[in-house]
């Protein structure tokens, strides 16, 4: 075979071969993080604070320590410990406030997540918790830091 042939051939074959490196890494799932890695900003878990000021401490308490609703501190945390933001997200939009269920916008569900998380001490970073049910997906919520 000539050696221009095969340099083309060579070519072709480089190509495709970088193509479908291109389409495997591009269709990875996004790394999994942890709550440990500043999942949220404290501007949001402030917004989250007023949320539960206003929708859930007459029932779990001022402060989370429980009341008619179960503490959302401490022992709490041992029930997600190893799920994921989406399940605990997916949980308190669906059966929260109790009497009005869904009746928050995602984003206020979003910032309450991270006033529970602030509260009980997961650090907040640059970026904001995302309202979006498939990115939570990538945030494992453990009880200790890694």
């Amino acid at each position: 075979m000539r050696p221009a042939r095969r340099l083309k051939r060579f070519l072709v074959f480089a190509t495709g071969c970088a193509a479908a490196t291109a389409v495997l890494v591009g269709a990875q799932e996004p790394s999994s993080r942890s709550v440990w890695q500043g999942v949220y900003t404290a501007a949001q878990s402030e917004r989250g604070r007023s949320v539960y000021q206003a929708s859930c401490g007459q029932c779990h308490g001022e402060t989370l320590g429980g009341d008619i609703g179960p503490t959302l501190t401490g022992p709490f945390w041992s029930i997600w410990d190893g799920r994921t933001a989406a399940e605990l997200f997916k949980t308190i939009r669906t059966t929260m406030p109790a009497d009005a269920p869904e009746s928050l916008k995602p984003q206020e569900y979003a910032d309450l997540v991270t006033y529970l998380f602030s509260v009980n001490k997961f650090p907040a970073g640059e970026t904001e918790l995302p309202a979006d049910q498939a990115a939570l997906e990538n945030i494992k919520i453990l009880k200790q830091s890694p």
